[in-house]
């Protein structure tokens, strides 16, 4: 192969290599949003089971949890673990009171949400999430201590992380490619 076309080629697989790994990168860093209680929403009608509802889900640093209630009956407090395990909310760390509220996971961790209207943590409006930083993939969502609520909320289970976040079989199939075309520019 001549100097030109031996650079022509490697000048075509680079763009092939560029414009894969920009299809990747979206899908490598794509947060995620989540409905609280899914269709049900943030309430203590037919009784939601917010544990069941965050199991098998893995959340990480920049996944948003929407919280989405009623406001005349309802609202969301971010507090500390005691006083999530003790369902009291004299000093919340965050207050949401829109009844569409968007809570932007910022750091990795436990995160406790309670409903701080008297008696509605009690009978299970409270959410216990465990988020991961990025690229610490397998943890998955820890549940709070048992409640009284027992009903499964009837959610849709959300797509694995491993789907969203680390594209295994992409990534291999990128690698395969750009060592067969490294690999055809050496044939004569």
């Amino acid at each position: 192969m001549g100097s030109s076309t031996r650079a022509w080629a490697l000048t075509a697989v680079a763009a092939v290599a560029a414009v894969a790994m920009a299809a990747i990168v979206p899908i490598s860093s794509a947060a995620t949003v989540y409905t609280v209680g899914d269709s049900i929403g943030w309430t203590i009608l037919n009784n939601p089971n917010y544990t069941a509802w965050a199991l098998g889900k893995t959340f990480y640093v920049g996944d948003t949890l929407d919280f989405k209630y009623n406001k005349q009956y309802h609202n969301v407090l971010e507090v500390r673990q005691s006083d999530y395990a003790a369902c009291k909310n004299g000093s919340a760390l965050s207050e949401f009171t829109s009844g569409n509220d968007s809570v932007v996971i910022d750091t990795a961790g436990h995160h406790y949400y309670i409903c701080g209207v008297p008696g509605h943590c009690q009978v299970g409006q409270k959410l216990d999430i465990l988020a991961v930083a990025e690229g610490q993939g397998g943890a998955t969502a820890s549940p709070p201590p048992p409640s009284s609520t027992t009903t499964s909320s009837g959610s849709v289970p959300a797509p694995s992380a491993a789907s969203r976040r680390d594209p295994p079989v992409v990534a291999a199939g990128l690698y395969f490619l750009l060592a067969v075309s490294a690999g055809l520019l050496q044939w004569h």
